[in-house]
């Protein structure tokens, strides 16, 4: 814990909700959960939104039984990290499209949890683990665009009909940039409570020979991200706050 930090902690008391929004089931494993047990054990609600039932995840695996499988997985790993809401959706996947009907379910569960904070993945094509995958990117570009959507009321009005009002969320987080901004501090029980939450995928990580366990991999990529934030685990997020002054440098 020697190296000069180099992003900014991400404050806790800056949000009480967070709605975490993800592409497949295990997508959060990757070093997210972490930040969440973190969060949740500091009080915090947060739920996830899965934007499809990752039924093409599994070579081996007829795609309805994967999807139960994987959504089973899903909702064990959430409760690992203080998780107990879990909403799926049922875009296909593997061919996610960015789009309106896309934009629209995400915008209705940001007006239904009225986060403060909103986490998804990067929408770059090439981010911190090489390329990235198309469904990846098509969910962080529509989640972004969601956001905004949801704060205006004169965007996918028929959820006013519902009782949905209008809601902007403070802060934007996105996981895996290459360019983070500002980090949370997993050390200890957050990254044990991660690596948990990954090898719940059990089922989905023994079609995978290659991949390590989580309570390897977790530690690792956490430890990695560590010296930036200048502590020994470390999650860390590009992150806009929608309420800070503008900045034109």
């Amino acid at each position: 814990m020697t190296d000069a930090p180099q992003v900014t902690p991400l404050p806790h008391d800056s949000f009480s909700r967070v709605l975490c929004v993800a592409a497949h089931p295990d997508d959060l494993e990757y070093g997210v959960s972490a930040a969440v047990a973190a969060w949740t054990a500091a009080g915090a609600d947060v739920a996830y939104l899965l934007l499809t039932r990752g039924e093409a995840g599994i070579d081996t695996m007829e795609p309805g039984r994967t999807a139960e499988v994987r959504v089973a997985e899903e909702v064990d790993a959430a409760r690992q990290v203080g998780v107990e809401v879990v909403e799926f959706l049922d875009h296909p996947d593997g061919m996610l499209e960015y789009g309106l009907g896309l934009r629209r379910d995400i915008a209705r569960a940001i007006r239904r949890h009225r986060p403060d904070a909103v986490v998804v993945g990067s929408w770059d094509v090439e981010f911190v683990a090489g390329l990235n995958h198309a469904d990846h990117r098509v969910a962080g570009m529509a989640t972004l665009d969601a956001v905004r959507d949801a704060g205006n009321r004169w965007v996918f009005r028929e959820q006013l009909d519902d009782g949905l009002e209008p809601h902007s969320p403070r802060w934007l987080l996105s996981a895996g940039d290459a360019r983070p901004t500002h980090g949370v501090d997993v050390s200890g029980e957050p990254v044990l409570a991660g690596a948990r939450s990954l090898d719940a995928h059990a089922q989905y990580l023994e079609a995978l020979p290659w991949h390590p366990p989580g309570a390897e991999l977790v530690p690792w990529v956490t430890g990695a991200a560590g010296p930036a934030l200048g502590c020994d685990n470390a999650v860390v997020f590009r992150a806009w706050d929608f309420e800070a002054p503008p900045s034109f440098d």
